[in-house]
């Protein structure tokens, strides 16, 4: 399907309004031809596609008319991708670009695969137009990102991921004030977040996962107003979260797991009051868990695995109506399981595996068999159970827990520890209560004898 806008499919093959032809500038023509010439595997389209605005439209190029007198076709979006371009082996991005000043999105995606590309210091800060730039998935796009491209002053989205560009995020990409959306995720880039991060104050989305970043997150992030989307991961921050992130109450997702963050969990964090998911996964955060997560009312997921945390689960969590995943696993988390996690009527991930947990797990049946493996309680030693239906297989290999030891115990409320033996137990005969001789005892046989029948005496005369 050829990939125009409906603005020239209505003119495509017509004439204007004024009787002339649309045309596209001959300069935009040729600057068009030898882009897509350095990126495609296929030589022959442009002798089959002459107009590939209007009458053979090319797929992948759209046009908009501009407002001259007479008016003129211009490329206005360029986007190749596997789906339907094949990329030739020694693709390259072609200086020809500053010939498509209309140009406003580029989208490359799985086409520098072999053949070295670096991005040109000049030839980016050139294109003003551009509002979109996403060049994805470039095994062989390598090299530093320029500062030129902070001179893109109408670029809303920048997405450089899956590549393998390296070095620091320069300081004036803080001047790219109409940037929305900033994805350098999976590259090699190194250093700290510049402070001038701060100056994006239209940005909803923040990744920088998957990079070789380090030093303290800037508490800059918090002039981010508009953010929605916060990931971190897999880097190697340090320090702790910066009390300023509490401030962005849009916030809906903040990853910042498999880092080097430590604790404490600064209770600013209470006021982020759109918060859905909060993973923190494989930090050395080594603190409890504060009260205050049971104020984030709209959380969805709550993962913080191996994170060093101590001592109980907070009651607060309970409070949690949306949450629908818990991960609290490979910690040293004391204490009991509260029962009314088992009442969240959204929850369906349970992991507490690997903790210092103890006591009776008494969770809802309802719950057990209708979370099945998603809950997980293994490696907690002190954990029992009065409940035999977490012994069926049909229910979960994850719920293996040894029986409390007042599990046998009478029905009517009491245990054995401090209970009242009922008349029966009183009269049993003292052949029910053998004294076995120990082999290293230096007492007698009869001393033995006369110590059990005193023992009975004692014993009826309870």
């Amino acid at each position: 399907m050829p990939w125009t806008t409906k603005k020239s499919e209505v003119v495509s093959g017509q004439q204007s309004s004024d009787g002339f032809q649309i045309e596209m500038v001959k300069e935009e023509l040729l600057g068009l031809y030898e882009v897509l010439g350095a990126l495609l595997e296929d030589s022959s389209w442009a002798q089959e596609h002459p107009q590939p605005c209007d009458e053979t439209p090319w797929p992948g190029v759209q046009c908009e008319i501009g407002d001259e007198n007479p008016p003129m076709f211009h490329v206005t979006k360029i986007h190749i991708g596997p789906d339907f371009l094949c990329c030739k082996s020694s693709a390259t991005l072609s200086e020809s670009l500053l010939k498509l000043p209309y140009l406003k999105t580029l989208s490359i995606f799985n086409c520098f695969l072999t053949s070295p590309v670096t991005l040109s210091r000049t030839l980016l800060g050139a294109l003003s137009s551009l509002e979109h730039l996403a060049l994805v998935s470039n095994p062989a796009l390598s090299g530093e990102l320029p500062p030129s491209l902070a001179k893109i002053s109408n670029l809303r989205v920048l997405s450089l991921s899956q590549n393998n560009l390296l070095g620091k995020i320069p300081g004036n990409i803080g001047g790219m004030v109409s940037l929305q959306q900033l994805d350098l995720s999976y590259n090699n880039f190194s250093g700290q977040i510049p402070l001038e991060i701060g100056g994006l104050r239209t940005l909803s989305i923040l990744d920088l996962s998957w990079n070789a970043l380090e030093g303290q997150v800037p508490g800059s992030v918090g002039q981010l107003q508009l953010i929605q989307k916060i990931d971190l991961s897999s880097n190697r921050f340090t320090g702790s979260m910066p009390p300023d992130i509490g401030k962005l109450n849009k916030l809906v997702l903040l990853d910042l797991s498999h880092n080097l963050i430590n604790g404490p969990i600064p209770e600013t964090l209470s006021g982020l009051e759109q918060l859905q998911y909060l993973v923190a996964d494989n930090n050395p955060i080594n603190t409890e868990i504060p009260q205050f997560v049971g104020k984030l009312m709209k959380l969805k997921s709550l993962s913080f695995s191996g994170c060093g945390l101590t001592g109980p689960l907070p009651n607060s969590l309970s409070s949690l109506k949306n949450l629908t995943a818990l991960s609290l696993n490979n910690n040293s988390l004391t204490g009991t399981v509260p029962q009314d996690l088992g009442t969240l009527p959204s929850l369906n991930e349970l992991n507490l595996s690997n903790n210092q947990l103890s006591g009776d797990l008494s969770l809802p049946e309802e719950f057990i068999e209708r979370l099945g493996k998603r809950l997980d309680v293994r490696g907690n030693n002190g954990l029992c159970t009065t409940n035999p239906l977490y012994k069926k297989k049909s229910i979960s290999t994850n719920l293996i827990t040894p029986l409390c030891l007042n599990a046998s115990g009478p029905r009517d409320g009491k245990t054995l520890a401090g209970g009242h033996p009922n008349e029966s137990d009183r009269m049993k005969p003292c052949s029910q209560y053998p004294v076995q001789k120990s082999s290293g005892s230096s007492w007698s046989y009869e001393k033995l004898n006369s110590c059990s029948f005193v023992v009975c005496f004692f014993y009826l005369m309870l």
